[in-house]
């Protein structure tokens, strides 16, 4: 078992080089693509549970992605159920449900920007301590 555990921070670790906390993403893809064109894939993840109070609803999360999402990201989105989970600081296992929203983007700053104002209103509107950002090289063909 701890070889697999090993193994597979590994492998997040080696997914996660080249990212830094700061919420910017990458100044470059470096896809290289045989087939398609180099974008990035950027996938946030969403808790719908509120320290105090109801949980976000699904008429709350629609209204999210119809009057905040789609306007800045027109092109297309892909919205993903998910049932997340992590260990809290006091050593407790904290499970929520949650959305996972994709996007394929230009790796540009006007894209950043965006995906940022976001997660910032998210957190802000919904009383998150945070929105986890996922960014990875992508060659994306239609």
């Amino acid at each position: 078992m701890t070889f697999y555990k090993t193994a597979l921070t590994g492998v997040f670790m080696l997914i996660l080089s080249g990212c830094s906390a700061t919420g910017k993403a990458p100044e470059a893809n470096t896809a290289t693509c045989t087939v398609g064109n180099a974008l990035t894939q950027t996938t946030l993840y969403f808790g719908l549970s509120r320290p105090a109070g109801a949980d976000v609803s699904a008429a709350e999360w629609q209204h999210f992605v119809d009057y905040d999402v789609t306007p800045r990201f027109r092109d297309g989105l892909t919205v993903f159920s998910a049932n997340g989970q992590w260990l809290g600081n006091n050593g407790t296992l904290a499970r929520e449900q949650s959305k996972a929203l994709m996007l394929i983007h230009q790796p540009d700053a006007e894209s950043n920007h965006k995906i940022e104002a976001l997660r910032d209103l998210y957190k802000s509107r919904f009383a998150q301590e945070s929105v986890m950002r996922v960014d990875v090289p992508a060659c994306v063909a239609f």
